[in-house]
């Protein structure tokens, strides 16, 4: 499967400019990053098949097919890389807010840190995870501006003390009408942009356990700003809101899959 950037969807998402004038006091702009969190949050569990896209100049493309397990409830995540072969029983695994790394091809676990490379792509943990902005950030209201033809909250956010996030500072545009969140850039703590991100489409789903629909974005473009011309594309389908057996949330269930 293989996945094309188009020029014209990215020129819709570019920023016209801000009007101050529509700016929210803290507690709205808090709303509104409490809203983006609970709109993809399900009170159970979530599975997803994902395709990765790595484009890196002078290299070759590279396709992932991975299926994300999560259990919202209890903050835990899981991803077992499916394709290539070389890559297939390789998975992450987040248990009481750490993140492993499981290598089937010596048999051994490693903690990451939050600023690790899924899959050695562009992507980040938090892309797949359940989002926790208004737990793991403070937010700042910046402007309601344009980003295209929507009309947008740009939000600033900062890490709280003692959080262990992959970076301490983010923007993000919030679509006024819908909540959903249609671009997000990343940066490190001395201010440099580190990575840009583009959410193009989102789809909901009928969660039977949060008795609500539960929002996710089909595809998120992702753009290296340090390494200039590397992106990534994630795409997301087969979304299933079922309860999943809780042994899949344990080493035991992630090394099992590759013998």
């Amino acid at each position: 499967m293989r996945f094309r950037f188009s020029v014209l969807s990215l020129v819709l998402l570019a920023a016209l400019g801000g009007t101050p004038a529509a700016a929210l006091n803290p507690d709205e702009t808090l709303k509104v990053v409490k809203e983006v969190d609970d709109r993809q949050r399900n009170s159970g569990d979530y599975k997803a098949l994902v395709y990765i896209e790595q484009k890196e100049r002078d290299k070759n493309d590279q396709v992932f097919e991975a299926v994300v397990y999560r259990r919202d409830d209890d903050d835990k995540l899981l991803i077992l890389f499916l394709k290539p072969k070389s890559e297939a029983g390789k998975g992450y695994l987040r248990l009481d807010k750490n993140l492993f790394l499981y290598d089937p091809t010596v048999g051994k676990w490693e903690r990451r840190t939050e600023r690790e490379r899924i899959g050695g792509t562009d992507s980040r943990r938090q892309d797949f995870d359940e989002s926790r902005l208004a737990e793991e950030y403070t937010s700042k209201y910046i402007a309601e501006e344009k980003l295209g033809k929507f009309s947008v909250h740009h939000i600033e956010l900062k890490a709280k003390p003692g959080m262990d996030v992959a970076y301490p500072i983010l923007h993000i545009w919030v679509d006024k009408e819908t909540n959903n969140m249609l671009k997000q850039e990343e940066y490190a703590l001395s201010g440099k942009k580190m990575r840009t991100s583009y959410y193009p489409a989102w789809e909901k789903k009928y969660s039977p356990s949060k008795k609500a629909e539960v929002y996710f974005p089909k595809e998120i473009r992702i753009f290296d700003e340090v390494e200039k011309g590397n992106k990534t594309t994630v795409v997301i389908r087969e979304v299933d809101l079922n309860s999943l057996d809780p042994n899949i949330f344990t080493k035991a269930w992630l090394e099992s899959k590759s013998r």
